[in-house]
């Protein structure tokens, strides 16, 4: 697979390893694993990430814990089936992993860019305190038909511009990957803590169609 196909979904992260790995699935005898890694924000918070790894880049056996990463891939969605009702369940997914020292700049440790198309209405909104936000659903195709879809999350001037969004219209998004915590009804007496994943949008453009 050529470089030029993975051109519209591109995630570089920094980060340290919190997880052990553990076992996703297999295709053609290549196992894949799930591992967490910790990248900071500029302020004191932090996001953790879930990460796709081939058994094929990294020893998986081995205990990675408080070792910085550097991990270049693609954001990628998958459908889980649970519940009665699927659930929408999203990770980084590794091409590339170096180790990396705990010395850079904050500002380039999450970032990642989309190339897609808008596949549900925006749905825009404004918080108690005045704060404008605008929630996009992108779908970002895959080579051999396949679609990502990955939630992005636009403030301010950017949200104010996403709301006019017409369904299908293509869309380039910057950002960085954030993960939130959210708690979930299961029952009348039983909420479960749950962990979201979106892009916090920095900048957004419109591709026109061409004549």
């Amino acid at each position: 697979m050529t470089d030029k196909v993975i051109e519209n979904n591109q995630v570089v992260i920094m980060g340290e390893v919190v997880s052990d790995f553990t076992f996703s699935h297999e295709i053609f005898g290549e196992g894949f694993y799930m591992v967490d890694v910790e990248v900071a924000r500029l302020s004191d918070s932090s996001d953790i990430i879930p990460v796709m790894v081939s058994e094929r880049l990294i020893d998986v056996t081995a205990d990675y814990k408080g070792c910085f990463l550097s991990v270049t891939g693609q954001f990628r969605s998958y459908n889980r089936h649970e519940e009665k009702k699927n659930k929408l369940v999203l990770s980084v997914f590794a091409r590339e992993l170096a180790f990396v020292e705990e010395s850079w700049e904050s500002s380039k440790t999450n970032q990642i860019y989309l190339d897609g198309y808008i596949c549900k209405e925006p749905i825009y909104r404004k918080t108690p305190l005045g704060r404008e936000i605008a929630d996009l659903l992108l779908a970002v195709n895959r080579p051999y038909g396949k679609s990502d879809y990955i939630p992005c999350i636009c403030w301010g001037r950017n949200a104010r511009y996403a709301s006019n969004f017409q369904v299908g219209s293509r869309c380039l998004v910057w950002g960085r990957i954030q993960s939130r915590e959210y708690m979930k009804k299961i029952s009348e007496e039983e909420m479960e803590r749950r962990v979201a994943y979106e892009v916090s949008v920095s900048k957004l453009e419109l591709v026109e169609p061409e004549e």
